[in-house]
């Protein structure tokens, strides 16, 4: 892992985004651990976590992209404030987009709102995490029905490394969907191993969890494609 896939961890636990115990996913899975990226409020958190998908964005990608897209509702902060941190800290003045959850129909009307988008701009979609892929299956047809677009990649906070509809890691099946990269800026697994260091002494994944994390990932790990 490199130093900033490291502190971004840190930054999701301090947070209270990242957090270990008992819990339900949306798919009906009981989980040992939850990614709730609506628990980033304050300015500070969102300029930060722009630049670790910025940083992320270019190290997979470089900058061969013209547009970001964010899916309602999560993806729109965060494809702003990866924008931001584009032009910031990279040099990359890039458009963005996001949709609404239902059609206008006054003033300017469609679905869509930011850059518009032209026939053979690359579109890189700017996620919080997936699980079964449901709001980028939902929100690939308006992208392409916008403009012939290219998808350039998909980007997720983390790779919760578990299948989705298929025996797949639902990452997986999405770069198959899409024709492009789909990766994350640390995987679970990455996490729990930067966690699962001593600091002070004291691990902040003690054993118990850990087992219970294995043998999560055991049950409901998708295969790499």
């Amino acid at each position: 892992m490199q130093a900033y896939q490291r502190e971004f961890v840190d930054f999701m636990v301090g947070a209270g985004v990242l957090t270990f115990g008992d819990f339900v996913t949306k798919s009906g899975r009981r989980t040992p651990f939850f990614i709730n990226t609506g628990r980033y409020a304050k300015g500070s958190q969102l300029r930060q976590l722009g630049r670790y998908y910025a940083r992320a964005l270019v190290d997979r990608l470089g900058t061969n992209f013209d547009v970001l897209f964010g899916p309602a509702y999560k993806g729109i902060p965060l494809v702003v404030a990866t924008a931001m941190a584009l032009s910031e800290d990279h040099g990359k003045d890039v458009g963005f987009v996001f949709n609404r959850k239902e059609a206008k129909t006054h003033g300017e009307g469609g679905v869509l709102i930011g850059q518009t988008l032209e026939d053979g701009q690359r579109v890189v979609i700017i996620e919080d995490v997936t699980t079964a892929g449901t709001s980028i299956r939902e929100t690939l047809p308006i992208l392409t029905g916008a403009a012939k677009v290219q998808i350039a990649g998909l980007l997720v906070s983390v790779d919760r490394m578990e299948r989705g509809t298929s025996e797949l890691n639902a990452l997986a099946e999405l770069q198959a969907l899409l024709g492009a990269p789909a990766f994350a800026i640390v995987s679970i697994d990455e996490a729990v191993a930067a966690l699962r260091e001593a600091r002070d002494g004291n691990p902040l994944i003690d054993d118990a969890t850990y087992a219970r994390l294995l043998a999560y990932r055991q049950e409901y790990g998708g295969k790499q494609a």
